[in-house]
């Protein structure tokens, strides 16, 4: 028989995440975050876009995809940025600012596609990020340098905005992958 899960962070009861988000949040941005998560994620308690969206204050969640295919795109507006690999890593903020940062939440595999599948994407400017030190996680990155999504928010919000919420957001992560190793599922180490 499974144990109860809890509704909101998906963790067993025993478990739950929900005390070390109130413990870190509700944090607070300058940047509007958008995070676009393939509907497969919606169910993994392993998926830490979720994680940063109830962690962060404002953020915006969207599941993109699935049987009902209903997604309707936001409005990004001028100075959105979409956060992924691909060009010269940055390793200062763009100037001005960027208003937005969006995410895309997935496999790697599956974030290509959204990329490449999401008309309202297109245009919008790439920030590639410099590596940062790998920490342990649910999940192999296919290659060095890959990080989760909740990782990438951190590493973005640090160029753009500066601390204190990288470190919250790494914090609640950290916390999240010892969660997980106390149910028996073993974290992947860092690699690269």
């Amino acid at each position: 028989m499974d144990s109860p899960r809890c509704d909101r962070c998906l963790y067993v009861v025993a478990h739950c995440l929900c005390p070390a988000i109130a413990a870190v949040g509700p944090l607070t941005t300058r940047t509007r975050v958008i995070i676009l998560r393939h509907y497969s994620e919606r169910t993994r308690s392993s998926n830490s876009g979720r994680l940063a969206h109830q962690a962060l204050a404002g953020s915006e969640l969207y599941d993109v995809g699935g049987p009902e295919r209903d997604f309707v795109p936001p409005t990004v507006g001028d100075g959105a940025y979409l956060v992924f690999p691909g060009g010269a890593p940055q390793t200062e903020a763009p100037s001005p600012p960027p208003r937005t940062l969006i995410f895309l939440d997935a496999t790697w595999q599956q974030a290509r596609r959204m990329r490449t599948r999401l008309g309202f994407l297109r245009g919008v400017p790439t920030l590639a990020l410099a590596p940062i030190p790998a920490a342990d996680r649910f999940r192999a990155a296919p290659a060095a340098g890959l990080v989760s999504t909740i990782e990438a928010i951190a590493t973005a919000l640090r160029l753009v905005e500066g601390e204190p919420v990288p470190t919250a957001l790494e914090g609640l992560f950290a916390t999240a992958v010892e969660h997980a190793n106390r149910l028996g599922r073993r974290s992947v180490p860092p690699r690269g």
